[in-house]
């Protein structure tokens, strides 16, 4: 590959990086309240509350992690293929909670008998909380490494998958996740339905504070990556430290806008950190490092990156443009006398 090539390679790793961060703030707060449903509603009008406050939103968030696996589908074709091959059951997991979520949201309000209402719900609570576990634990063994061999085959067990270091992933993103939902909960809502949001997420910032510490050390233990990118993964974890302390304060003045923006801050710099720990890499080998998938050796021909470039070059502020449209038209408080059925 040649010189143009390669900064293509690596501005489309840039790019999905990005795809991904958007994806877990934007897509990160919808699971939050989808959590919250089953914690902080007491009443059925109260989780309609919660569930319209996301309601015009949490179909076009999941665009970017279309876009993002697309992106990687085009751009690093053995990257997409190694990945969704060796984590086949996971992501259909993945997948079918999906689906499970979106019709929960659409179907709920149709249902007049209590016991599929309540169905719904647990659907929704089960779903919002396992999604954001599921790709924690991706993106954990991702910076662990995994038995990937000299022909980009991913040969992984269970334990290779499902271990301290992943679950501990899991559990910071849904935990991170939940604070940031409840934050954007208390920004949409009124009343008592608010204050318990804010409530809530004052509770689990402690507990917060103490998974992403543990999974900080795990990751300084457990993976190479602060041996490969140590300097700029300590700005990261300072940056980290300061955001999760201004949200912790921000709750605490009942400031829920500006608490909101540092957890943002914060899933930006957690998701940020692995990209920056992986590069150039994409993927870990464990049997070899000299079978890593990096930037170069995954990537698509030059012709097929420079087409990519110029169609996300053109489209890319369109898309951006409607989806903060939505946000600006949709930016009102609801309270439970809002009856519209998202």
């Amino acid at each position: 590959m040649g010189g143009i090539p390669l900064l293509l390679s690596e501005l489309w790793f840039v790019l999905i990086a990005v795809l991904f961060i958007g994806f877990f703030f934007l897509e990160g707060f919808d699971f939050g309240v989808g959590m919250s449903t089953g914690l902080i509603a007491k009443t059925d009008r109260e989780r309609r509350t919660l569930i319209n406050s996301i309601g015009p939103f949490w179909d076009g968030n999941e665009v970017w992690l279309l876009t993002a696996g697309g992106a990687m589908f085009a751009a690093f074709p053995h990257w997409y293929a190694t990945l969704f091959s060796g984590f086949y059951l996971p992501l259909v997991v993945v997948l079918l909670l999906l689906i499970g979520r979106g019709v929960a949201f659409e179907f709920r309000s149709k249902m007049k008998q209590q016991h599929w209402r309540r169905t719904w719900d647990i659907i929704i609570v089960v779903a919002s909380a396992l999604l954001p576990f599921l790709f924690g634990v991706v993106f954990a063994t991702l910076m662990k490494g995994l038995p990937i061999d000299e022909n980009m085959q991913m040969h992984a067990g269970f334990l290779d998958i499902v271990n301290p270091y992943t679950v501990v992933g899991g559990l910071s993103v849904t935990l991170l996740c939940l604070v940031h939902g409840l934050l954007f909960a208390s920004l949409r809502t009124v009343g008592e339905l608010r204050e318990r949001a804010l409530h809530m997420a004052k509770k689990l910032m402690i507990p917060l504070v103490a998974v992403l510490a543990i999974y900080a050390i795990l990751t300084y233990l457990m993976t190479d990556v602060f041996t490969v990118r140590g300097w700029a993964l300590w700005i990261m974890i300072a940056l980290g430290a300061v955001a999760l302390s201004l949200a912790a304060y921000f709750i605490r003045q009942q400031r829920e806008g500006w608490a909101f923006g540092m957890t943002g801050a914060v899933i930006a710099i957690a998701f940020a950190s692995v990209f920056i720990g992986l590069f150039p890499r994409v993927m870990v080998s464990s049997i070899n490092s000299a079978f890593d998938l990096t930037v170069y050796n995954a990537a698509s021909g030059a012709y097929s990156l420079k087409v990519m470039t110029i169609v996300a070059c053109t489209l890319l502020p369109f898309v951006l443009g409607y989806q903060i449209w939505s946000y600006y038209i949709f930016r009102k408080r609801l309270n439970e006398q809002h009856h519209l059925e998202y």
